[in-house]
């Protein structure tokens, strides 16, 4: 079984629900990016022995939230190392609309994994696109290139749909997958 690590920053718990879904569907550990956009010293050494790492940031003016940057810059000194090639890396984002060029932020995580060296996992799921779909199937925002869920912005965490929850469990299942394929 492989080793999956889940990281993400949450601004207002959305994210956060997000990622409980990842993990639950990949058998992950949390790992929380902080309101200053630290993690635990320790947190560095679950990173550096996972299997897989799954990022997970917000979309906030068209990209990652300050936190996630923050952190992402911190991983200089394991990408100095190269600590993380070869692992599989993957990643999720919610917005409050359809859009919310969300596209962006799942680009911005494609390239940092890129920089380490990483191999990047896609959703491995359809998207509902037909006349008979409904807000609250799987993959209903149609992503390929990562897991993508949308919340109103007047909505709490609690309120999230299951079928973008279930959309982020779904594609952390698939991460353990792939992950467990290249660990052999």
């Amino acid at each position: 079984m492989a080793k999956v690590v889940v990281v993400f920053h949450s601004g207002y718990g959305h994210t956060q629900r997000m990622a409980q879904s990842v993990a639950e569907g990949a058998g992950a550990e949390l790992l929380a990016i902080d309101a200053e956009g630290n993690i635990p010293e320790a947190g560095w050494e679950t990173l550096n022995a996972a299997d897989a790492i799954i990022m997970g940031s917000p979309t906030y003016m068209g990209s990652v939230s300050w936190q996630f940057k923050k952190f992402a810059d911190a991983s200089s000194k394991p990408w100095f190392g190269q600590a993380w090639k070869d692992k599989v890396f993957a990643g999720f984002t919610n917005s409050a609309t359809m859009n919310g060029d969300k596209h962006s932020t799942i680009h911005y995580l494609i390239t940092l994994a890129m920089q380490h060296s990483g191999v990047w996992v896609g959703t491995g799921l359809m998207p509902a696109n037909s006349k008979a779909a409904q807000r609250n199937d799987v993959n209903f925002v149609g992503s390929f290139a990562g897991a993508m869920a949308q919340s109103p912005s007047d909505a709490g965490a609690a309120e999230m749909l299951p079928g973008d929850l279930e959309t982020a469990r779904l594609f952390g299942q698939r991460v353990a997958a792939v992950a467990a394929q290249f660990k052999g």
